[in-house]
């Protein structure tokens, strides 16, 4: 932390539970999932040729967008692992909150194509193979939600991962519309039911994007990470021993697993050594999942710090 020009401050930097909450190694889970889509993808295309169907066609190339989205939440998370430099002090950990956000618009902007298709086949139904269609969808319903699974056990710790987990949870959803749609318009002949389906499906999508998208904008905006109580925090600092005041207190996403935070305490009765520090430190990481603390003690309370009045606790 910068030195500010007071005297007989003490800084803390806390490393050692950095890492308690890494992210799991999703690599394996990622070249499986990209593989199966691979596959699905150049077998739903031949079906599409050989039944001349412009919807299994246009649901091939709708789940490419599928691999590019699980490409850009595999880089992202290879990237967060990479070792700090001069030049990127953190690493490249901010990589997984800026993969979640494009994530989140490419199932924005895959629910946008939904949603025209789903408009203009209300304006003029096009005739589906119902059988055929229903069957390729059948399949796609099992890829699609082997590979969410895959990512289900880390959705929850981290969004990269569960843009990961919720653009293939999607495309299982659309998938199981499509089987639906196919066979009651095989039975029916309704082919009002296909685009009905579909703009169903688009509102969930949509719901559970939105989430998605809130939450990539404030980690990429350095927002205080949901789930974290800000005035909770400083609290909790000012109810340590010795401690007359908290203020500077910033909390902040590295990545999109990992929390940082820098505050000055004042400490009237002098800097309270290691020990103090070290169980503080300790202190943040169990009740708040914050890894990465730095905490610069002042002594005197009438010094005027230039940092005070930005954030009082």
């Amino acid at each position: 932390m910068a030195d500010h020009d007071h005297h007989h401050h003490g800084h803390s930097h806390g490393h050692g539970h950095a890492h308690a909450h890494a992210p799991a190694d999703f690599g394996r889970a990622f070249a499986i999932g990209i593989a199966l889509n691979i596959a699905f993808v150049v077998i739903e295309a031949g079906f599409g040729f050989v039944a001349n169907s412009v919807a299994l066609l246009a649901d091939a190339g709708h789940n490419l967008s599928d691999v590019l989205g699980l490409a850009v939440a595999w880089g992202g998370a290879t990237l967060a692992r990479s070792a700090p430099s001069k030049r990127f002090t953190y690493g490249l950990r901010g990589s997984s909150i800026l993969a979640a956000l494009v994530n989140a618009l490419l199932l924005l902007v895959a629910l946008g194509a939904i949603v025209l298709e789903a408009v203009q086949r209300f304006g003029a139904p096009a005739a589906i193979a119902g059988p055929t269609v229903s069957a390729v969808a059948a399949v796609g319903i099992v890829v699609n939600l082997a590979t969410a699974l895959l990512f289900a056990r880390g959705r929850k710790g981290d969004i990269n991962i569960r843009g990961a987990f919720l653009h293939m949870a999607a495309d299982a959803a659309v998938s199981a519309g499509v089987v639906v749609a196919g066979l009651i318009i095989w039975r029916t002949g309704l082919t009002w039911i296909d685009p009905a389906v579909s703009l169903v499906i688009a509102v969930i999508i949509f719901w559970q994007t939105w989430g998605l998208l809130s939450e990539s904008v404030e980690m990429s905006l350095s927002a205080v990470p949901r789930g974290i109580d800000y005035d909770a925090v400083g609290t909790a600092l000012g109810d340590l021993p010795g401690v007359a005041e908290t203020h500077d207190l910033h909390i902040w996403p590295m990545s999109t697993t990992e929390t940082v935070l820098t505050a000055h305490l004042v400490m009237p009765a002098g800097h309270p050594g290691d020990i103090f520090l070290s169980d503080a430190q300790a202190m943040l990481h169990e009740r708040f999942s914050i890894g990465h603390a730095t905490l610069q003690i002042e002594v005197d309370p009438a010094c005027d710090c230039t940092l005070q009045d930005k954030t009082t606790v």
